[in-house]
Order: C-alpha cells, then sequence, then structure tokens
C-alpha cells in the first residue's frame, strides 16, 4: 500500500497556483503573479499606457484598456498573445463588463462619452455622453444599471443598460475615480479622489445614503485620496486605497466607520483579492510594486516587484 501511494505521488498532477495580473502604464506591459509563490512568472506586451483589466467570465481572454493606443485590447492569458482589438472610442481609462459577458462600457475620458462595445460582433452599439473626463465604470450585478463617474462634472451618470440611455446624474465630491455596487445591488459607492471621501447611494431611489471619509495618522489630509476599492467576503468589509498617503483603509460596510489603515507601497491605486479573499494585492504606482495584504491579519506581508507605474489589477483562477 506504501508503494503504490508513493508511485500515485510521484505521477500527481502538479496544483497549477491562481494569477493576480497587474498592468504597467510606463512599460506598457502585464505582470502575471501566481498567487501560490508571491513572484512574478510572466510579463506580456500590450499597447500603450495599459490601465483598466479584465477576464471573461470563463477567464478565456483578457480585455485591457491600453489608453494611449485608443483601444481595449483581447488577449489570450494563456499565450499572452493579443487576439485582436476592440473599438474603444479615445482614451479608455476604465471599464466594466456586463454580467450577459459579451457587452464592454468603457468610460472615454477626452471624450466626455460612455462607449458599449459588443465584444463577440467587435462594434460599438451605443455612445452616450457623461460629464467631463469619465473615468469610473460600474454594473449591477442584474445588469439593468451602468454607472459612468466624471472627475471633472462631480458626478455618477446612471445609464439604463436596455435603452442605453441616462435616467440620473447624482453629485459627489471632487474628482470620482471608482464605483462599484455592492450588497447584491442594493448600493452604490463611489470614491471621490480630492474630496477625500467615499459617497454611498441607495440603487433604488438614487438617494445619498452616506459619506465618509478617512484621517491617516501622520499623514496630511491632501494626501488622503481615496481610489480603487475593493470587498471581503459578504461585503462585510471595504478595503480603499488612498493613493498617495500609501494606506489602505479598511471599513467597516454595515456601519460606515474606518476600522483599521495598513501601510502599503507608494501612492496606492488598485487592487485584486485571490481566490478565497484571504490575500490582497495593491498597485502602488510610484514605488513600482505590488503590496500582499493578509486580510486576516490586516497587514503586510510581501512587496512584490513589478512594472513601473502598476495601476489596474485582475484576478484569473488557473483551474
Amino acid at each position: 500500500m506504501i508503494r503504490v501511494a508513493t508511485a500515485c505521488l510521484m505521477f500527481a498532477q502538479p496544483v497549477l497556483a491562481d494569477e493576480i495580473w497587474v498592468t504597467n502604464e510606463k512599460d506598457n506591459t502585464v505582470s502575471v503573479i501566481s498567487t501560490e509563490t508571491l513572484e512574478v512568472v510572466q510579463t506580456y506586451e500590450t499597447g500603450e499606457r495599459p490601465r483598466g483589466i479584465t477576464f471573461s467570465r470563463d477567464f478565456s481572454r483578457a480585455y485591457i484598456c491600453a489608453s494611449d493606443s485608443n483601444a481595449v485590447q483581447v488577449m489570450d492569458p494563456a499565450t499572452g498573445k493579443i487576439l485582436h482589438d476592440l473599438p474603444s472610442g479615445a482614451d479608455p481609462e476604465q471599464f466594466v463588463l456586463h454580467p450577459d459577458d459579451r457587452h464592454l462600457y468603457i468610460a472615454n475620458e477626452d471624450d466626455a462619452i460612455t462607449t458599449v462595445v459588443d465584444t463577440e460582433t467587435r462594434k460599438v452599439v451605443a455612445q452616450i455622453d457623461v460629464g467631463i473626463e469619465p473615468e469610473g465604470m460600474a454594473v449591477s450585478p442584474d445588469g439593468r444599471i451602468a454607472i459612468t463617474t466624471s472627475e471633472t462634472t462631480n458626478m455618477a451618470h446612471w445609464i439604463d443598460t436596455e435603452t442605453q440611455q441616462l435616467f440620473a446624474n447624482t453629485l459627489v465630491d471632487s474628482r470620482p475615480r471608482h464605483a462599484e455596487f455592492v450588497k447584491d445591488g442594493a448600493e452604490l459607492w463611489v470614491s471621490s479622489e480630492i474630496g477625500g471621501t467615499i459617497t454611498v447611494f441607495d440603487t433604488e431611489t438614487q438617494a445619498e445614503k452616506a459619506k465618509f471619509g478617512f484621517e491617516v495618522q501622520g499623514v496630511h489630509p491632501d494626501r488622503v485620496q481615496p481610489v480603487g476599492f475593493e470587498f471581503a467576503e459578504g461585503d462585510t468589509h471595504a478595503f480603499v486605497a488612498l493613493g498617495p498617503s500609501n494606506h489602505v483603509a479598511v471599513v467597516n460596510a454595515d456601519t460606515y466607520e474606518v476600522e483599521d489603515y495598513i501601510l502599503v507601497g507608494r501612492r496606492v491605486w488598485h487592487m485584486a483579492f485571490n481566490r478565497d479573499r484571504t490575500q490582497l494585492f495593491t498597485t502602488n504606482g510610484v514605488s513600482g510594486d505590488v503590496t500582499v495584504i493578509d486580510v486576516a491579519a490586516r497587514k503586510a506581508v510581501k512587496s512584490i516587484k513589478v512594472g513601473r507605474f502598476p495601476w489596474g489589477a485582475a484576478f484569473r483562477p488557473t483551474e
């Protein structure tokens, strides 16, 4: 029995590690990090100034906003090969994939529009006028509502995805950068970088439900700039990247109270969880690295060097 077990172990297939993909703005590359070894295992070339990144539902395609190439690039994540470009409108910053796994909603900063692209036909199906310098994008879990945030107009724009028309505009604080639907779509959260706050809206009424800010000990308030954020399992807590303060805030998603601050790399932008959400990977633009956070301990455990000015991050399972 021992000999059989040993033989089985000898011929067992190795467990494939999951991956965190990170876009590097200045290098025009994507770094692929193994969640097992916490090291960069691949680097792939992209178009100019890659920023937003996401995957198709089955993770067989990576979508990358190549902002200065004015394109959304479609990559085969198994090989790193660019398969084709999608028409994206000028200067795509962030985007979101609709739950139908087919339509991309893309923020076009230079043109003050949101472009909707059919990823199968590779055609633009709508262009929606929004505020000045759109950046943040979100879509509700049921797919009925898309959100664009405009940095200069300081608004969240609510889009009916059936008609591709605006049906509401709601004010937030200065320079909104990121948006997420949470709690099964009941709430919309929007970060305001210069305003230093997050505004929470009731999705049903579009009414403001809460607003809160941040105070990092020893850091001037002007440097506390919330940008990207992600939610722990069950939407119990939000982890908020606070830009040049070099910290991530931990926020109770029910009380909207800040419970903790975690020191990470310089100018933290965005982040992505591993599979079971026990680790959080943050992109730190100025220091050119990714900080790995132990979620339970709420502390940084490793820094991983990537390319220059890492910006976006996305999780990819490999099995």
